[in-house]
């Protein structure tokens, strides 16, 4: 299974969603882009282990979130004078960055999975390897725990 065919267009159709999330994990769109391409590029490599084409969309989105998870654990070990200088940002989306990288790995993700790709409760769940259920509870709570940092 795994045509590449099929895995140049999902990457053609779904670059910016995959883009999109990966910023969101990584923080940098540099960082993010680098995530992506090393995802698809083992997507190529490693196609013939998927056992269905059905579930190409999940399999890579799975490969494009652990790349992302990878590249902010390599990039969160770099010297802060190695990092490039950034814009000062408005204390509230300062505040509101922490949080969300403040919240337990399962509810970040999945908030991310949920708003910057807009997959569905059960896509979610296809790439996690976890329970509908499961999404849903981890979605509520990252909701409620971010109501209460704006409230406080």
């Amino acid at each position: 299974m795994g045509d590449v065919a099929a895995i140049e267009d999902l990457y053609r159709r779904q670059y910016r969603r995959f883009l999109r999330v990966a910023i969101a994990v990584v923080g940098s769109p540099d960082a993010a882009a680098d995530a992506v391409q090393e995802a698809f590029a083992r997507a190529l490599r490693e196609r013939h282990s998927l056992r269905s084409d059905d579930a190409l969309p999940a399999w890579v989105w799975r490969m494009v979130l652990n790349a992302a998870i990878d590249q902010q654990r390599r990039t969160a070990h770099e010297v802060p004078g190695d990092a490039p200088e950034t814009v000062a940002e408005p204390v509230e989306l300062d505040e509101l960055r922490r949080a969300v990288a403040a919240l337990p790995d399962r509810q970040r993700h999945t908030l991310f999975l949920r708003h910057y790709a807009d997959l569905s409760y059960d896509e979610i769940a296809e790439v996690l390897g976890v329970a509908r259920g499961t999404v849903a509870a981890a979605l509520h709570a990252a909701h409620e725990t971010l109501r209460a940092e704006a409230v406080a």
